[in-house]
């Protein structure tokens, strides 16, 4: 279950982002797209989630195609992921993760407990106060609830030139201001939902946030690999996701055909009382 952009809603935008079902389950559409294109999460935040928990059990809300399970094994965990979209689940099930079909909310643990529950890009798709509750019952005592988002942030003068992109092709997108407004503070809002749906539960030690930063080197045709895997685009016209790709590509190609995107990883997270 991947993400659009916290500040991104479509229509009816003064609606939370877990409301709006019909973006929150269409990333299914070309799994393989979203598999081979979407980055994966900094190896030491991965190990340090494994290494603080109790356990090697984990819950993967959300789990996609498999993207964060996949780096919990390699770190020796045990994975079982929750997934609603039965396309995302269907692929990563025929890659080896076992999978339940449920939004997290509707999700049953039948009794079973994990060390550690984790959710990659997709917990602002989760009712937060729900959510955390279930979180808490799918827990041991000691285990720890994480949740994180990779903040993508290219070069302030590719910024503004994609925000004149989205200005004339999708004039009323927030994608133009968000543009503006790069860099892991844009989520702060999104974090701190998280933390307080969290504390409503009374079930967990207080949240803690965790920051870890990157970068990756995308060429052009990377990138417009990737962004049709982003929450916006997925419900796209044809037409009109070609004449933003068209865009987008003249832009990096006016900056000499590729370049350097700086990421954080934001993490909100808290240990079961």
């Amino acid at each position: 279950m991947p993400t659009t952009s916290p500040s991104a809603a479509p229509d009816g935008a003064d609606l939370p982002p877990y409301r709006h079902r019909g973006v929150a389950e269409s990333f299914g559409v070309d799994p393989g797209r979203y598999d081979r294109t979407r980055p994966d999460y900094p190896d030491d935040l991965i190990r340090r989630i494994a290494a603080s928990s109790p356990g090697s059990e984990v819950l993967d809300v959300g789990c996609g195609t498999g993207i964060a399970s996949r780096q919990l094994q390699a770190a020796g965990c045990a994975v079982v992921g929750v997934e609603p979209d039965p396309r995302m689940a269907t692929w990563a099930r025929q890659r080896g993760l076992a999978v339940e079909m449920a939004t997290f909310e509707s999700w049953d643990p039948a009794g079973r407990t994990f060390d550690a529950v984790v959710a990659g890009q997709t917990w602002h798709w989760v009712d937060p106060v729900a959510g955390a509750a279930k979180a808490a019952e799918a827990l041991r005592p000691g285990g720890r609830f994480a949740a994180f988002w990779n903040v993508d942030q290219p070069p302030a003068d590719l910024a503004e030139a994609f925000a004149e992109v989205y200005r004339r092709v999708l004039p009323d997108s927030p994608m133009t201001g968000r543009m503006r407004a790069v860099g892991p503070d844009a989520y702060d809002p999104l974090c701190a939902t998280a933390a307080d749906g969290i504390r409503q539960t009374g079930a967990f030690g207080e949240p803690e946030r965790w920051r870890d930063d990157w970068q990756r080197t995308y060429t052009r045709e990377a990138w417009l690999d990737l962004l049709p895997t982003q929450g916006l685009h997925t419900n796209l016209p044809a037409a009109t996701l070609d004449r933003l790709l068209v865009g987008v590509g003249a832009a990096i190609d006016a900056v000499g055909g590729s370049f350097p995107m700086r990421y954080t990883t934001v993490t909100v997270t808290a240990t079961r009382s």
